[in-house]
Parts: structure tokens; sequence; C-alpha cells
């Protein structure tokens, strides 16, 4: 298995370029940044908390914050877990997207959502129960950027004529797109537009692994190539559909051996943002030796659109 972070980037604690160093220097693949651009005063707090966390509260933009962490790295591979493209214009983001790939030297994997906080969705003009048809047709409509000369897209809640937008991104034909997001439906959304699964881990690495061999066996009938499984969150258990079953709790050699041997492709364990630069990198020293013995894996890009 290939091994990352994943966290919410913050004003206080390390910095995106400094995360990305410390990283990259312990061997680590990638480095994949969450995202709310605000939390609105009236909404309910984050399941199981009392209060909205400073992560939350304080997160810096994904795409600027990786476009730092590009600038100090050479291989370490650039993510979104997850970008919430139900609150971002599909045009603009399709050129950050591809902006960031050229950047980084085609080293960019975009996750998408539409996310859980539903008082934020609103104040940027998305309706709550329409979210995930919005998602679609802003994915599909920035696959038609990124791969066409002339791109254009009709939809429901996507329109625009014929456009010209570059830079198109490095990585052809575009940047990989992991649909994030665990429940009944998400295969669905995988196996239509997605070129990977980016999942939550639910109770036990043991139903992780029973969905990645059903969203495969899906996909074999829709003669799809090999979909690739990057789990957000390792350090995190309890997602099953929408409802959270247990406490978090760390994974053990164990269950990692169970993950690697299940197919899972690639592994991000949580930073909390709440660590001190010490705390942090203790938290990176610690996931070394318990990741070593199952370090590897292959890269692998999208399928042709």
């Amino acid at each position: 298995m290939k091994f990352g972070v994943s966290t919410f980037l913050t004003d206080e604690g390390l910095r995106p370029d400094e995360l990305a160093v410390a990283l990259e220097e312990r061997g680590f693949d990638s480095l994949f940044v969450s995202e709310h651009t605000h939390y609105p005063v009236a909404a309910p707090p984050p399941p199981d908390t009392d209060l909205p966390q400073r992560d939350y509260l304080r997160s810096l933009d994904p795409f600027i914050a990786l476009s730092a962490a590009a600038m100090v790295t050479d291989r370490l591979t650039l993510g979104t877990g997850i970008t919430l493209v139900v609150q971002r214009d599909p045009l603009t983001l399709a050129k950050e997207v591809a902006t960031l790939d050229y950047l980084s030297g085609g080293r960019l994997q975009l996750g998408v959502g539409a996310g859980w906080l539903r008082e934020e969705m609103v104040n940027h003009g998305t309706n709550p129960k329409t979210r995930m048809a919005l998602m679609r047709e802003r994915v599909l409509a920035m696959k038609q950027i990124w791969t066409q000369e002339q791109a254009e897209f009709h939809g429901e809640y996507v329109s625009f004529d014929p456009v010209y937008s570059w830079p198109k991104p490095t990585q052809r034909p575009h940047v990989p797109v992991l649909v994030g997001g665990n429940g009944p439906t998400v295969f669905n959304r995988v196996l239509e537009y997605g070129d990977g699964w980016a999942p939550n881990l639910p109770s036990t690495p043991e139903d992780l692994v029973a969905d990645v061999a059903e969203l495969r066996r899906r996909g074999d009938d829709q003669g799809r190539s090999y979909i690739p499984v990057t789990l957000i969150g390792a350090d995190q258990r309890g997602f099953r559909g929408t409802e959270r079953l247990n406490a978090i709790a760390p994974l053990n050699k164990h269950e990692l051996a169970t993950l690697a041997e299940g197919g899972i492709d690639h592994c991000l364990f949580f930073r909390n943002a709440a660590l001190s630069s010490a705390e942090a990198l203790r938290y990176l020293d610690d996931l070394v030796e318990l990741t070593e013995e199952f370090r590897g894996g292959a890269d692998y890009a999208p399928a042709a659109s």
C-alpha cells in the first residue's frame, strides 16, 4: 500500500510547506487536504462533538495550500480529501485543478464530495436536496473542460456554450477524480464519473474489504478497468452509510495487513490540525514505524474519458 496523511491545514501549527517536507523526508507518498470555506454560527457541530473544531473554523484553502506544498517537494502526491464541488464554480475549479496539476508536475488527485454541512451549502447558493445531481454535472463538465479544446456542457444544473480553457492538466486524460463517501449509492457515482473511490473506514477493515470487492465486481460487470481505492482517515473508524458507529481508534498492524491483502491501494491517516508542530512530527514518526512493512504500491491513472 501507499501511505499518506489527510488533514485540515490551518493558520495554526505546521504550515503546508513544512508538513509536505516532513512527509516526503519520512518516505510518505501523499498529502491530502480537506476544506470548509466557513462555518455558519447557527449550524450544528460536526458529528460526535459539542463545538465546531478549530480545524473547521480556520482551514486554509486547499488549492493554495497544496501549491505551497508542491513548490517544496518532488514526488509527493497532492490531493484534496475532499473538495466540496457543490460549493465551487466548475469553470473556476477546473482552472484551479489544471493549474495545480501543471505546477506540481502532474502530482494532483482530486477527491470530490458534496459535503454534509447544509447551512454551508445554502450560503453558497446550493440546494442540499439536489447536491448529488449538482456534483455529478459539475464533475462531468470539468472533464469536458480538461479534455476538449472547445468544451461545452448542457445539463439541468450546469450549462455553458463552447469555451476555451487552458492549461489542460499535465496528467492525461485528466487529473484522477476520487469519489468520496460511503453509503448505498456511492458505487453508482464512482462507476459513472469517478476514477477511484475514497471512502471513510466503516466499523471494521473487513467491512471495507467486502465493500471494495463488491465495487470491483460491479466494475468488472460494466467493463471498467481496475478501480483504485484510497482510504481517507485510516485511524478514524465508524462510518457505515451516514451513521457513525464507533469512536475514533487507531489501526494496528493486523488491521493494516487486512487492508493491504484486501486490495486497498492507498491509506491516509488523519492528522489532527490541533497538534503542535512537535506533536505532529512525533505522530508522523509513529506512523513510519507502524506502516514500514506494508509500504509500496503502484501509481494509477484515470481511464480515458
